[in-house]
């Protein structure tokens, strides 16, 4: 893959918990990383190559579970930068439960997309043609927010929904709607939307069974914004009672 910054290359990989298994910058540029079973080679980068752009290279790592492997380098990335880089470049992406994949951006804007081995081959954009309504509208949003990392064409794919099926669609959908439409606001950092959303939610009616049934889904926000702020690091007192 290409390389624009070695020593940015270097720090990002270095903090995920990769291995330096090759450096080289003269005569050429070389630079190669191990983490587990997975090697990535990098070498020099085009001229016109733009890493705003986010399109500079990349790979695909099939492994058997997801999960375990975002929660590494995100404990990894707090334990370095004392915070997630869950924005800008480098980033990695956000994890929901259930999700079959996420997405290391470098310094050099290519993607490492790490997959699970026994997500589905082929995605039905637009949303699956098995439902129809707001729930039609729920998984369109979910593959342009997992598959796409597009969150504000997620967003926009929600509002629509709500807008025209939200008032007639049953408890349980508009309540997933509104919940995964309040983790796209704070992901977009849109606080007065995600405060509008919040009202909303808790005002859905629903009964102990159903909120049961959709836990994970109601506090996919309250997740994301602990993801998001926790720091890693430890109190301040007990950091004094080791010195």
């Amino acid at each position: 893959m290409p390389c624009v910054s070695p020593d940015e290359t270097l720090e990002f990989y270095k903090a995920l918990g990769f291995a330096v298994t090759y450096q080289m910058t003269r005569p050429y540029l070389y630079l190669a990383f191990r983490w587990s079973s997975v090697e990535l080679h990098f070498g020099m980068n085009a001229k016109s190559l733009n890493p705003s752009e986010e399109s500079s290279g990349g790979c695909l790592v099939m492994v058997d579970a997801v999960e375990p492997y975002h929660r590494a380098f995100t404990d990894a990335l707090r334990a370095k930068y004392g915070k997630v880089l869950a924005t800008g470049r480098p980033r990695i992406t956000r994890f929901r439960p259930g999700q079959s994949r996420f997405s290391l951006v470098d310094p050099s804007g290519n993607n490492i997309i790490f997959i699970q081995r026994d997500e589905p081959e082929e995605l039905e954009y637009g949303g699956s043609k098995k439902l129809t309504g707001l729930a039609k509208a729920i998984d369109n949003a979910r593959i342009l927010r997992e598959f796409k990392n597009d969150d504000k064409a997620a967003a926009r794919a929600l509002d629509i929904g709500l807008a025209k099926f939200g008032v007639e669609a049953p408890a349980v959908d508009r309540a997933r709607a509104l919940a995964a439409r309040l983790e796209l606001a704070i992901a977009l950092n849109e606080a007065t939307s995600a405060q509008a959303l919040m009202q909303q939610l808790q005002a859905v009616s629903l009964t102990d069974a159903e909120r049961a049934r959709l836990a994970d889904e109601l506090k996919a926000g309250e997740r994301l914004e602990h993801w998001l702020t926790t720091t890693g690091q430890e109190p301040t007192k007990k950091r004094r009672r080791r010195a």
